[in-house]
């Protein structure tokens, strides 16, 4: 049966985010009759700024909902009579978690935990929770905790009896053009002519918004509960990023940061022993799944995926050019974009 959230309520966490934004449009655009939409997140001034964008006159549906995933009772309290909980809400700027590491570990694990206790105690069907490659063999504190919280969520149904609901994570890239990451840094830079480039080699995988809502819309309508859902995309070179952006500029070296890696990974050797490869999508079967394995299999038409398989970004069989760069900006990032 198709994925239908008309007369539905949905709750996303971290709803102001960049991916947030682009969800709620989603939801409105493919699900006019929508129930309730509420957008959790601790920020009123871009609670406000949404509100502009999604006021309630035209869109009534929505509520702006003010609380952190850290409180627990306010949390329980939104996430009364919600149906489907999409969990956006983390810390994960890199050197900020490393010098702040509780605070990192305070809203991605104990801010997971909450999520889950708030669906298990209000009669919600379906969460999928938010991750990052970073969460694959990890090497910095932001990923640790992604990946803590990634146990979190598919332990989840081990815990739910007789409920009738879902735990499912979506675990993908860099989105393009999202706050924080290298493209709007480049396009920032490149008027001093001088784009700082970490490592020559350095490589990340390459998703839009569009195709991340996709992915958590593909989980919502297929999970059976516990899996980790990983898209095939492409990966680029981080030399390509500042050619695309800045063809003129001089790359200068600056060295790795602390946490970072040369290249990412979203499919570890250990993960491919319990992954099976569908058509667009990987996904990560749990290791005590609440469901037969082989039906599953069967079901979506997957396969296991081969001995010493590993998914990452260096060993990828799509890579994006410049020219395919500079049009994945115009096409999501800004429109008039000439480099």
């Amino acid at each position: 049966m198709a994925l239908d959230l008309n007369h539905k309520s949905i709750l996303v966490t971290g709803g102001t985010g960049s991916f947030g934004k682009k969800f709620v449009q989603a939801v409105f655009d493919k699900f006019p009759k929508v129930k309730r939409l509420v957008v959790f997140s601790r920020d009123e001034l871009k609670q406000y700024e949404m509100s502009q964008v999604f006021p309630n006159s035209k869109y009534p549906a929505i509520r702006y909902f003010l609380g952190d995933v850290r409180d627990p009772e306010r949390l329980k309290r939104a996430c009364e009579g919600i149906d489907v909980i999409v969990h956006a809400a983390a810390l994960k700027q890199v050197p900020a978690a490393e010098y702040n590491p509780m605070e990192c570990i305070k809203t991605n694990i104990f801010g997971a935990e909450n999520v889950i206790n708030a669906a298990l105690d209000c009669g919600v069907k379906d969460v999928v929770a938010l991750s990052t490659d970073k969460a694959a063999a990890p090497i910095n504190l932001y990923g640790a905790t992604k990946l803590c919280s990634d146990k979190l969520f598919v332990a989840a149904n081990n815990m739910k009896g007789s409920r009738d609901l879902r735990f499912s994570v979506v675990r993908y890239g860099n989105v393009i053009g999202s706050r924080g990451s290298v493209v709007p840094f480049f396009l920032q830079r490149r008027s001093s002519g001088v784009l700082p480039i970490t490592h020559p080699d350095m490589t990340r995988f390459n998703i839009s918004l569009d195709e991340g809502v996709d992915l958590v819309l593909y989980a919502l309508e297929h999970a059976w509960g516990g899996e980790i859902f990983v898209p095939k995309i492409p990966s680029y070179k981080i030399t390509e990023v500042a050619r695309a952006i800045g063809p003129e500029c001089r790359q200068e070296v600056v060295g790795i940061r602390p946490g970072e890696k040369l290249h990412e990974a979203m499919i570890t050797e250990t993960d491919a022993l319990s992954t099976v490869e569908l058509d667009k999508y990987y996904v990560i079967l749990p290791f005590t799944p609440r469901w037969d394995v082989e039906e599953f299999i069967t079901h979506f038409n997957g396969k296991r995926v081969p001995d010493g398989f590993y998914y990452d970004s260096a060993n990828n069989h799509e890579w994006l050019s410049a020219e395919q760069i500079r049009e994945e900006i115009r096409l999501h990032v800004d429109p008039e974009f000439a480099a």
